[in-house]
């Protein structure tokens, strides 16, 4: 499995970069995890590029909201899913552009709660960390 994140903008702040590269270095463990971050004119060209032969998951608002537990499954099965790459859109301050959003073969939501899109990132990083320690059985998932 390979997991992709393409993200609008970047993270500048070095206490929130250190946090969501401490997951990615967690997730690394497990499975090959790139971040594509882009300016919002950039999104659709970058998606283009990585969502070649992958299954695309966009992150909105009104997508399925999920247990952590069901998240691991899911990731799990869409990992199993032609050539097992997965890519993340996490959109920038007003989401995701419509095309995106329809042509995402899943839209997930992190929360009812409207999260500014750098800690978006942040929590799916720690959700996409703790979805493998689930399917391993580890302790950090409790």
């Amino acid at each position: 499995m390979k997991l992709c994140i393409v993200a609008v903008g970047e993270l500048k702040s070095p206490g929130l970069r250190g946090l969501v590269d401490d997951y990615y270095g967690r997730i690394r463990r497990h499975v090959a995890l790139e971040e594509l971050e882009c300016k919002p004119p950039r999104l659709v060209p970058t998606l283009e590029r990585a969502v070649r032969d992958a299954t695309l998951v966009a992150l909105d608002v009104g997508g399925v909201e999920q247990s952590s537990p069901a998240l691991a499954r899911r990731l799990e099965g869409l990992g199993r899913r032609g050539k097992g790459v997965v890519v993340f859109a996490i959109g920038g301050a007003d989401g995701l552009p419509r095309d995106v959003l329809a042509q995402a073969h899943e839209r997930w939501s992190l929360s009812r709660l409207t999260l500014p899109h750098r800690l978006a990132r942040l929590f799916l990083a720690e959700q996409l960390y703790r979805a493998f320690t689930i399917l391993r059985g580890e302790p950090y998932s409790h």
